[in-house]
């Protein structure tokens, strides 16, 4: 697992980096940079909106007297989200603007709860997701 993580954070940000360069060559530094700055601002304001909206949804289980599993599971989803579109790179922009598109959201979610409940039906608590 510790060599999955380690080139995991080694190869992806080399690979962002490589992507930037090619990109700045061919359309020119300007224009990779505002691509950068117009892709953080709209991915903040979208997880911004996304995050609100998943708060009035627990609000509105837990007034309902409802365990809000789903829509917790949902916010941490709109979280990873954020984290990627945080990272500067257009390759983890492409996979933070997924998590925020809800058909793709829901998709990845149902993967996971199968994942989850696949480990606890096999008593093995422990989570990994295999890179």
């Amino acid at each position: 697992m510790f060599i999955k993580i380690l080139l995991l954070f080694t190869v992806v940000p080399f690979v962002e980096l490589a992507l930037l360069i090619k990109i700045g060559t061919v359309i020119g530094t300007i224009d990779t940079v505002l691509i950068i700055i117009i892709t953080g601002i709209t991915g903040a304001l979208m997880v911004r909106s996304a995050g609100i909206q998943c708060v009035f949804r627990i609000q509105a289980s837990l007034a309902s007297g409802k365990v809000p599993a789903d829509e917790l599971f949902t916010g941490v989803l709109i979280l990873v989200s954020g984290a990627f579109l945080l990272t500067p790179g257009l390759i983890t922009d492409a996979f933070g603007f997924v998590l925020l598109f809800p058909p793709a959201r829901e998709i990845i979610k149902e993967f996971l709860k199968k994942k989850i409940k696949s480990r606890i039906e096999q008593k093995n608590p422990s989570f990994h997701i295999n890179i």
